[in-house]
């Protein structure tokens, strides 16, 4: 099973707690966004989806 995270850039306002709170890296920064960079990573533990107060990460599963 794998994991398809995804952040929309409209909703993002770059807190980077997503950055901060992925235990395998799957986010960072660019241009004061936060981007999928390692999305092949992802765990589905969707902690980057509670973290996000603004609502613009989702994980979903193949």
């Amino acid at each position: 099973m794998a994991f398809i995270p995804t952040v929309d850039a409209e909703k993002c306002v770059g807190c980077e707690e997503c950055v901060d709170v992925c235990p395998v890296e799957v986010f960072e920064m660019e241009d004061g966004k936060s981007i999928v960079a390692n999305g092949e990573e992802c765990l589905g533990c969707e902690s980057c989806v509670e973290v996000c107060e603004d609502d613009a990460i989702t994980v979903e599963e193949t």
